[in-house]
């Protein structure tokens, strides 16, 4: 087995409910096993509890049942250790883990990365500058920011985000046509590395009904109509723009679409399928993946926590991986 067989996954928020999600995905994946990151006396019990013997990860190595290939960041003091709190020693390590693992895959050729849960909280305490995944991994790997994205996945759709967390008058005014042909172009690269050959997209318009021709604004006309313009023009499947409830209250015939902003794209998706949803960063040519549900305070060192969500992030970066989360 090679690097270019393997992922590798974060244990996110050490006093959260990460550690205990990792040992279960692993040791319900196998030989399938990705390698784990983050602090080793924050995992250790709960690769104990499950019966998982912890051992350093080795380049080339092969996953095999019952063993975890471990990276020790070494991030959080066994002092900071404080399960079900919110602290910033937990938030910076948080980041340090994720940090650790784009470095990894960068260099050694590992298929991607998947993060465990996180306090945004955790982190902005560690006085780290944090508005989600994409900002930050567009600086790991030194990508300008307005071309990665985040894309969610979950019920069969797969939704990404021109605009993710601004107000939402900002990101309206932040909308450019350049914005949205740098999104299409992400997510149609995206879809095709899982394994669809040839995506076929559909644009939001911005305004209700796609502005209705000019009745209800002009944003469309300015924004999203030439956008989908210059993205056939480069080879891209994509229709629209149409208004996002026509879409996806039809058939929704398309392979991935397109959200102008947060809650355009996050409300269906968290409306359908809820904690099983997984959030995928494009556009910065790591495959980077996380869960889309919270760090589970309560639920820490008790090894009751779900893994579904870690595991449908896991397969999403595999091949196929797009058929792979429902």
């Amino acid at each position: 087995m090679t690097n270019t067989d393997r992922l590798l996954l974060t244990t996110g928020d050490p006093n959260g409910s990460g550690a205990d999600i990792c040992a279960a995905a692993v040791k319900e994946l196998g030989a399938a096993a990705p390698i784990v990151v983050g602090d080793r006396h924050v995992f250790a019990p709960s690769a104990e509890r499950l019966g998982l013997a912890v051992r350093n990860a080795v380049p080339g190595a092969t996953a095999e049942p019952g063993a975890c290939d471990f990276v020790d960041v070494g991030a959080l003091d066994p002092a900071d250790l404080k399960p079900g709190e919110v602290t910033a020693a937990a938030g910076s390590a948080t980041i340090a883990y994720v940090t650790e693992a784009v470095r990894l895959a960068q260099t050694d050729g590992y298929v991607g990365v998947v993060a465990c849960p996180h306090s945004e909280t955790a982190v902005q305490m560690a006085g780290i500058e944090f508005s989600g995944y994409p900002p930050l991994i567009a600086k790991l790997t030194g990508t300008p920011e307005n071309e990665v994205f985040l894309m969610l996945v979950g019920a069969g759709l797969h939704i990404g985000h021109v605009t993710l967390h601004q107000q939402l008058s900002e990101a309206i005014t932040n909308l450019t046509p350049e914005l949205v042909v740098a999104a299409g172009t992400a997510m149609d690269a995206a879809l095709r590395r899982m394994g669809i050959a040839s995506p076929r997209l559909r644009a939001f318009g911005i305004n209700p009904h796609a502005s209705e021709g000019g009745l209800f604004g002009d944003d469309d006309a300015r924004v999203t109509l030439p956008a989908v313009a210059a993205l056939q023009g480069r080879g891209v499947d994509v229709q629209g723009p149409t208004g996002a409830d026509v879409v996806l209250g039809g058939s929704r015939d398309a392979d991935g679409y397109l959200a102008m902003y947060h809650d355009q794209g996050h409300i269906p998706i968290k409306t359908l399928a809820g904690r099983g949803s997984a959030a995928v960063t494009i556009g910065a040519g790591v495959s980077f993946s996380s869960v889309g549900h919270g760090p589970a305070y309560g639920k820490a060192g008790r090894g009751t926590a779900d893994p579904s969500a870690v595991l449908a992030a896991l397969r999403l970066l595999t091949p196929r991986g797009a058929e792979g989360v429902t």
